[in-house]
């Protein structure tokens, strides 16, 4: 029976990426493009219809064809598990049947049976988005950026694997980002790496001097917002503007444990950081910012490693801790920068380049990975991964919904 589960689930999981893939190619591929474009024109960014005719017209140039091609390689995937004389190859025949159903709904709506559009077309359906754009599975805000942020990004159609592995799960381009502790070694290396993504950089810094990045050995100044740890409320106006802010300030008094070093690490690394989050979550407030607004808070590998810097440990995991609740009902993607010891002021001996872990970051994000771990530490991967399941559970049993 374990056999028949997984040759199922391995028919599904084939029939999907056909689709998203025939999605991908008719982005690449202008004679395909003519009969995916119909979909592009059916949709006003609050997800109604522009013209049944086109919404009719739609499906069958477009989503009928892609069932077609999607049922071709099921079937090449039966072919293929037969050879083998498997027990219960039969099941590859599941990829198949599944596809028929997209057929059928395909079908129905473009003949305009009354009520298929509602019950069969959800990730088109006006109204409200009730939740965040989903991270393994496609919902309606993950599919809205794709026809309203980026049209060459957001390819899959359930899952969401080709996306990850294209680094198109989220795309960066045009989007404005700003990044705190921004004059800092990986600030810097932050705004370049994001700056070659295709993004609008914005340096929230304390440094009182306009800030500039290196691209192909040329400088070029980027826009520098001065302020002070204390006045974060003094940045509202700017985060009203931001799509994703990146909270990336902090300080290392290492060895220091007097009343003055546990007030500044505290601070700066926790309640300074914790201020801009909640700044920043009350600009959400649309539909459009909900899909594109994002907080990316740098809490360090010191959630759940020795530091060997008590105070730094301490105020980064109340950080930690405190991202992880917020997450619970938060109106936007928050995502968790684990990094292990880089090369910076705060952190001289770092092994790891801060150009390097920046890049990584980025990539990372691209792939839509809301926990993104940089160390050498491979420990770390599943000691953060126990910690976050845990402490999230607890705090969900333990707070009001």
């Amino acid at each position: 029976m374990l056999i028949a589960a997984v040759i199922l689930l391995l028919s599904i999981f084939w029939v999907e990426l056909v689709r998203d893939f025939y999605h991908w190619l008719a982005h690449q591929w202008p004679l395909l493009y003519r009969l995916h474009g119909w979909h592009h024109r059916v949709f006003r960014p609050d997800l109604s219809v522009v013209s049944d005719t086109i919404y009719k017209q739609a499906h069958w140039y477009n989503d009928v064809p892609e069932a077609l091609v999607m049922l071709t390689f099921g079937v090449l995937f039966w072919i293929i598990i037969a050879q083998f004389n498997l027990a219960y190859s039969w099941t590859a025949w599941s990829g198949s049947i599944y596809t028929l159903t997209f057929l059928a709904t395909a079908i129905a709506r473009g003949a305009g049976i009354p009520h298929a559009d509602e019950l069969t077309d959800l990730t088109h359906r006006p109204g409200d988005f009730t939740t965040i754009p989903g991270n393994l599975f496609v919902n309606k805000p993950y599919h809205w950026r794709h026809h309203f942020d980026n049209q060459n990004a957001y390819f899959c159609g359930t899952i969401t694997v080709l996306d990850q592995i294209l680094g198109t799960a989220l795309s960066l381009k045009g989007k404005k980002v700003a990044v705190t502790g921004a004059s800092g070694t990986l600030g810097l290396a932050l705004l370049k790496y994001l700056h070659l993504s295709g993004a609008k950089v914005t340096a929230f810094t304390s440094s009182n001097q306009e800030l500039t990045i290196s691209n192909n050995g040329e400088n070029m100044p980027v826009k520098t917002v001065i302020w002070q740890v204390g006045n974060e409320q003094e940045l509202a106006q700017e985060l009203e503007k931001i799509d994703i802010l990146i909270l990336n300030h902090g300080i290392n008094v290492h060895g220091a444990k007097t009343q003055e070093a546990i007030e500044k690490s505290y601070q700066i690394n926790t309640f300074s950081s914790y201020r801009l989050m909640e700044l920043f979550l009350t600009t959400v407030k649309t539909n459009q910012d909900i899909v594109k607004k994002e907080l990316w808070v740098n809490t360090s590998e010191a959630e759940v490693n020795p530091a060997f810097s008590p105070l730094y440990e301490l105020s980064k995991r109340t950080l930690g801790d405190l991202v992880t609740l917020k997450r619970l009902n938060a109106p936007c993607v928050i995502r968790k920068l684990i990094l292990g010891p880089f090369k910076s002021n705060l952190n001289p001996i770092g092994i790891m380049s801060a150009d390097w872990v920046a890049k990584q970051i980025v990539n990372s994000a691209k792939r839509d990975f809301r926990n993104i771990i940089i160390t050498i530490n491979p420990l770390t991967y599943l000691t953060f991964g126990v910690k976050e399941f845990l402490v999230s559970n607890y705090f969900k049993l333990f707070t009001n919904k």
